[in-house]
């Protein structure tokens, strides 16, 4: 009942806010596709440009399909990651994400807002003062079955309750619990991050949340910037994926701040 949206609620966008839109997904498919979290950019944005939080979080939903698929895919032809392996995790991902979609009429939306530069920093703050991150494996701290168990559906549940950082939070896990390097952990995050995406989008399409249009443009983008972002990852690892989310954590959040301020 909290997520069902009228026409009214529906926001008119001007055609050059819909062009940054656009290209804000371009972007957050690069970065995403690189060290995940490319909600981290656009949800932001479509919350700047006065969508309401639940249409923001719905659309964003959207064209982040778009982006993880396409880098999933791009890993996966590479050799990176054997996709068929995760068809487990990737099940309790979808329904995870799904069953936190449901969710969301539980929290105040207001509460969005104020929660997403914690997330920021928090997400920077890590990146930047973790030592030993690197492209080589490490040692494993909790075994496979445990991660898909335990940690993969907190990670979707939170993916279909609030979404932005759910790529970085699984690249964490990777990295801290399944113990793999940087580029590997990256690999690794997208068909996971794709099925919580796609399970939470599930459910705000069945109470008429995202915008449709605006979604599937950006999906596009999302697709270009996706190709060009794993390309990257895959030519050069860690000294890339890093301080990128580093940078775009830390600029994100202090704008954010700075509106509510």
């Amino acid at each position: 009942k909290g997520m069902r949206l009228d026409n009214s609620m529906i926001f008119d966008l001007t055609i050059q806010m819909y062009t940054l839109l656009v290209i804000a997904a371009f972007l957050a498919g690069r970065v995403d596709a690189i060290a995940g979290g490319g909600g981290l950019i656009t949800l932001p944005i479509l919350l700047l440009a006065g969508i309401n939080p639940i249409s923001a979080l719905a659309t964003n939903k959207v064209q982040g399909c778009f982006g993880a698929a396409t880098a999933a895919y791009s890993y996966s032809r590479a050799g990176h990651v054997e996709l068929g392996s995760q068809i487990l995790a990737a099940s309790i991902a979808f329904g995870a994400g799904a069953l936190g979609a449901l969710a969301i009429g539980m929290i105040p939306t207001e509460g969005l807002r104020l929660g997403l530069p914690i997330i920021l920093i928090t997400i920077a703050l890590f990146f930047a003062l973790k030592p030993g991150l690197t492209d080589e494996d490490k040692t494993r701290r909790i075994s496979a079955p445990a991660f898909t168990a335990f940690f993969v559906p907190f990670i979707g549940a939170y993916d279909g309750l609030v979404g932005p950082g759910a790529g970085a939070f699984y690249m964490i896990g990777f990295v801290l619990l399944a113990g793999f390097g940087v580029l590997k952990a990256t690999a690794h995050t997208k068909l996971l991050n794709f099925s919580s995406n796609f399970g939470s989008l599930l459910v705000f399409a069945l109470h008429g949340a995202p915008l449709w249009g605006l979604g599937l443009s950006m999906g596009v983008a999302q697709i270009i910037g996706a190709r060009v972002g794993s390309g990257i990852a895959m030519q050069v690892g860690v000294r890339v994926i890093k301080p990128l989310l580093v940078v775009t954590s830390t600029l994100l959040a202090g704008r954010l701040l700075w509106q509510m301020l």
